[in-house]
């Protein structure tokens, strides 16, 4: 296989044979051209990685060869040939695009060597330009999976607010939702797609070390802050921050996030210069924050200027019909991740994926499915393949256990009630008692010992 494809444009036909010949034996697949036109003619019909360009040719010279080439569109490296060893003409050459430049006359080792440089860039961007594309894919606003009017109306506004010029975006709901999906999906359906994406959990960092993660250092702000350190809102300057569990931020750092969603403007630890950023910043929490407002655990003003454009991810309860549809999307992806053989959800497991609450919501169902598609042989998931607590939560059917008497009850009598019932129409079997209460067996033990019902 050649090593890559080289077109040499260059009106000496003795240039053109001599690097033909060289060209060809150090692997390369090789095609010349004598004037501009017949190179752009080539290059439009074949696809070329490399052309050593002469900037001397008759009809179009080189530099507007060069231009019509980056109208093509096409990830080509550009190596100009140039009797002219002014540095204004060298200078407009890469202002234009080119990879870099030789002057004639030159050794062919030179030839080589800027060869095999362009086409390790070419590999490189291909590389990155594969990558992002997979990035796209991965968090397209369609993999928020789901028909239902809920899931619906979401995809639309993150399309919406992801084609906006809005800077500041609060996504919320419980665990497992599915915000930081919808957070990338944000990004990668918007004009930032192709610049930084960086984030931080805001819980996970100790105190003394987040406003240095967010904002950067100077040398010298503190003991081993021996040199310079961009923080993650320098590095995701023209495009997206996403500040996880921003509730459990503190109150000191909440007061300069502020700042910096107003002013766009902020300072390293230890410096005094003002640092300008043009930063999508994305904030995500599973908690109420007009509780904590109210509980003077987070900042009015901060919790107003994030809930401008917010997001509210609906709890798979609120959407239960999408269960199945989640499952079978789920089943597909990990039957092409681990490479095996597709499943289809017998109807009896569909009902029961439909009745279960899903406490934790998409990332339940999803370790759901990964489990069964990792350790289950059969073509076919059946409700055997479900954990008990799906089970016993489908044959509950989402109906109340028991109706509450006009007078109350104590919820403990209730518990020991039904523990005790589990275990006699198990026969004292532990484990089956476990099941018919959606519990563990090391969950249903404690139960036991806490209520003295172990013989």
């Amino acid at each position: 296989m050649p090593k890559a494809k080289v077109l040499v444009i260059d009106d000496e036909k003795l240039v053109r044979w001599s690097l033909d010949q060289k060209l060809q034996r150090d692997g390369y697949e090789v095609e010349c051209a004598a004037t501009g036109e017949e190179g752009l003619d080539l290059l439009r019909q074949d696809g070329h990685d490399v052309v050593l360009l002469d900037m001397r040719l008759p009809g179009m010279d080189g530099v507007q060869v060069l231009q019509e080439i980056k109208k093509l569109g096409r990830d080509i490296a550009v190596i100009v040939i140039t009797a002219d060893t002014g540095v204004a003409r060298a200078v407009e050459c890469m202002r234009l695009g080119a990879h870099n430049y030789l002057c004639k006359p030159f050794e062919f080792e030179e030839v080589r060597v800027e060869l095999e440089k362009a086409i390790e860039d070419i590999k490189l961007r291909r590389e990155v330009t594969r990558l992002r594309g997979q990035q796209h894919r991965k968090f397209d606003v369609n993999n928020l999976v789901g028909d239902s009017p809920a899931m619906r109306t979401v995809r639309d506004l993150i399309t919406k607010i992801a084609q906006s010029n809005a800077t500041t975006v609060f996504i919320e709901g419980e665990n497992g939702t599915g915000k930081e999906l919808a957070a990338r999906a944000i990004h990668f359906d918007s004009g930032r797609a192709d610049q930084p994406l960086m984030d931080i959990n805001c819980s996970a960092v100790a105190e003394n070390l987040f406003e240095s993660e967010l904002f950067g250092h100077e040398r010298g702000a503190f003991t081993d802050a021996k040199t310079a350190k961009k923080g993650l809102l320098e590095l995701a300057d023209g495009g997206t921050l996403l500040l996880d569990e921003i509730g459990d931020m503190k109150l000191s750092m909440q007061a300069k996030l502020l700042r910096v969603m107003e002013t766009r403007q902020f300072r390293r630890v230890g410096g005094t210069k003002d640092i300008s950023v043009d930063v999508r910043m994305i904030s995500m929490t599973n908690k109420n924050l007009e509780d904590a407002v109210a509980r003077n655990e987070f900042r009015q003003d901060l919790y107003y200027r994030l809930k401008v454009i917010s997001v509210r991810m609906p709890a798979l309860r609120e959407h239960p019909a999408d269960a199945v549809r989640l499952a079978q999307h789920f089943l597909q992806r990990f039957a092409q991740e681990f490479k095996r053989q597709p499943k289809q959800l017998a109807p009896e497991t569909q009902e029961a994926l439909l009745h279960y609450a899903w406490p934790g919501n998409v990332r339940e169902l999803r370790n759901t499915i990964e489990r069964i598609v990792l350790l289950e042989a059969d073509e076919t998931v059946l409700p055997d393949h479900l954990p008990a607590e799906i089970r016993s939560g489908a044959r509950r059917g989402g109906r109340p256990v028991a109706e509450l008497p006009p007078e109350g009850v104590k919820l403990e009598d209730v518990e020991r009630d039904l523990v005790r019932q589990a275990v006699e129409r198990a026969g004292g079997n532990q484990t089956q008692a476990a099941e018919l209460l959606g519990i563990e067996r090391d969950a249903l033990r404690r139960r036991l010992q806490k209520f003295n019902l172990i013989s």
